[in-house]
């Protein structure tokens, strides 16, 4: 049970339904998280704003960042989390949900190339407390992307310290559409 309990759609202040369809067309289905923000709807604006800029502007694979997400709510334990960017991964992304399930192994799946295993290195330091990361994660990121493209590795793991502290802390009800989408990539996911 959520402990901070979501707005209903009636109850949605005017002001953040522009949010509310940002993010249902974003991910496929209103999320219970963002339903929860909108009780604050300055900051339900902010996250937005940094959202969009971190999705949108980007020169990173859209799947690899949604498996960045991943590994990074999988050293948080955030499971709202994980199971969003599973499905994040596989419905918005378009990927393989073969490749979702094999991010576990993804230091030794062939599944995964040397500059998404540098990527996604990063993101299990980082998400970790304390913070694991160290100058081999860049030196091992700066053999595959630019500078520009390593702060984008880096934002998305940093706005998934943000939403996984949030929906932990909060225990968000997860959503059916993530739900299933989890139980079918993530090892024991229930």
């Amino acid at each position: 049970m959520a402990r901070i309990a979501p707005l209903t759609l009636d109850e949605l202040p005017q002001d953040t339904r522009r949010a509310l369809v940002f993010a249902q067309e974003t991910m496929g289905f209103t999320a219970n998280d963002v339903l929860t923000m909108a009780r604050w709807p300055q900051l339900l604006s902010a996250l937005e704003q940094l959202v969009g800029t971190i999705y949108e502007s980007t020169e990173i694979d859209p799947l690899l960042k949604r498996l960045i997400a991943l590994v990074a709510s999988s050293a948080s334990g955030c499971r709202y989390c994980q199971a969003h960017t599973a499905h994040g991964a596989v419905k918005q992304a378009g990927g393989d949900e073969a490749k979702v399930a094999a991010v576990w192994e993804y230091a030794t799946s062939p599944l995964f190339t040397k500059a998404e295993r540098a990527a996604l290195d990063l993101a299990l330091a980082a998400a970790q407390q304390p913070n694991a990361s160290n100058d081999e994660h860049f030196e091992a990121l700066r053999a595959h992307y630019s500078e520009r493209q390593i702060l984008e590795i880096v934002a998305m793991i940093s706005l998934f310290g943000l939403l996984n502290r949030w929906n932990s802390t909060l225990a968000t009800e997860l959503e059916t559409a993530p739900l299933d989408v989890a139980s079918k990539t993530i090892p024991d996911f229930r």
